[in-house]
């Protein structure tokens, strides 16, 4: 199985069943390209150089397979081939799947979906000749996926007409060889990133997938795992949540391979009232992980004061550590926030805090919105005879500033 995609930016797929990608770009972006692929780690990936048309540049990529007998690349030539363009960067595994076993069974197929707006043909005199019924018609989308031989010989028939005129690969394979596409039904997922505006879109898209998984490290103690385990079932029936008991003092496997997936937001919880050295030791992790660093990795970490008689107090030496500790992690576009609880609690105050702090869409706000989740939690969300203090940088310059609430009787102002 193998992957063609035209386009200036790759990605893994993070499909197991993919054996090779093969990016086509235009010849001067070609070690543009390679060192993208360098820089983050991609495997499987094959560079090449695009032609002056869509259907050349996807000739070109075809041709790696079939010149490898000749050749010293190790691509196999595969059993179906899916083409892709790189402007839709939203592809699902499902919709992938879909569109292989089709073309296994077909010789080609392809995504559609129904149009959004009435296609119409104009005259000569620029006045409307007529207009299609938008109910009979689909739009064509990527992926598409064909046989290789199928797909190999189409282009090969092609003439030059088809290379520069032509757009749709599902027509060349009815053209020349008579294999009838079977059309599958895509997500709107699949739209193209075409105008400077889409950008900003797609950015959305990415911030609102990336906020929906979180990773829970928890120390090996007790009380760590208890309110790990406690945030674990607050967030699960409403986003993806990976939760590990590790000591961060050994080297875990485990939690590198976590570091290297798709997860960019922790909640590390521990028993210590500051876990400075730890948190570095995670960053350290990250940085190592070679995570495409190009959003925000969000980073909380919770401390839990266990003591039975020792009250918090916030040392200013080690909070202007933190702070600075903060500030230059930020550089590196990981985003610390810190919060210290007395952990004097049962599990329904519990669950009430930590499922009102990690809210999804909102815990991996704006600096802004977590001061205003703050000051709520404190109003609202904490009992009497519990003291929280909440550590998180401010707009800006990632300085630290830090606010308590001690538990008040009923109905006395805090």
């Amino acid at each position: 199985m193998a992957v063609l995609q035209r386009g200036v930016h790759s990605s893994d797929f993070g499909v197991s069943w993919i054996s090779d990608i093969i990016v086509v770009v235009s010849p001067e972006n070609i070690e543009t390209m390679k060192s993208i692929i360098e820089k983050y780690g991609h495997k499987r990936v094959t560079v090449t150089g695009g032609g002056i048309t869509r259907h050349r540049s996807i000739f070109n990529g075809l041709k790696l397979f079939s010149e490898n007998e000749f050749s010293n690349n190790q691509l196999q030539k595969p059993e179906v081939v899916i083409i892709h363009d790189a402007v839709r960067p939203f592809v699902e595994e499902d919709i992938l799947l879909k569109v292989v076993m089709a073309a296994k069974e077909h010789g080609a197929a392809g995504a559609i979906r129904p149009l959004v707006s009435t296609v119409i043909a104009s005259a000569a005199d620029g006045c409307l000749d007529h207009s299609l019924e938008r109910a009979k018609y689909r739009a064509s989308e990527m992926p598409q996926a064909f046989l290789f031989d199928i797909i190999f010989q189409a282009y090969q028939q092609c003439t030059d007409y088809d290379l520069d005129y032509g757009t749709e690969c599902l027509h060349l394979a009815l053209k020349y060889c008579k294999t009838n596409a079977k059309l599958v039904e895509g997500t709107a997922d699949l739209w193209k990133v075409t105008y400077k505006r889409d950008l900003y879109a797609a950015e959305s898209i990415i911030k609102d997938s990336l906020s929906q998984q979180i990773c829970i490290i928890t120390d090996v103690k007790e009380a760590a795992v208890k309110v790990g385990f406690v945030l674990h079932e607050s967030l699960r029936s409403q986003i993806k949540v990976e939760t590990i008991s590790i000591s961060l003092s050994k080297q875990d496997n485990h939690l590198q391979n976590i570091f290297s997936g798709q997860y960019y937001n922790f909640v590390c919880i521990n028993d210590k009232k500051y876990a400075t050295e730890e948190i570095q030791q995670l960053v350290d992790m990250l940085e190592e992980s070679n995570i495409p660093l190009l959003h925000p990795v969000v980073l909380i970490s919770v401390h839990l004061n266990t003591s039975e008689n020792t009250p918090f107090s916030i040392d200013l030496e080690e909070l202007t550590r933190m702070k600075k500790f903060a500030r230059e992690v930020k550089r590196k576009n990981v985003l610390v926030y810190g919060l210290l609880i007395q952990y004097k609690c049962c599990n329904s105050w519990l669950k009430r805090v930590l499922t009102f702090f990690f809210t999804p869409g909102v815990s991996w706000a704006s600096d802004q919105e977590h001061q205003k989740l703050l000051f709520s939690l404190f109003l609202h969300a904490v009992p009497q005879r519990h003291h929280l203090t909440g550590l998180f940088p401010t707009s800006g310059d990632s300085k630290f500033c830090c606010c308590s609430y001690h538990g008040t009787n009923k109905g006395q102002e805090p």
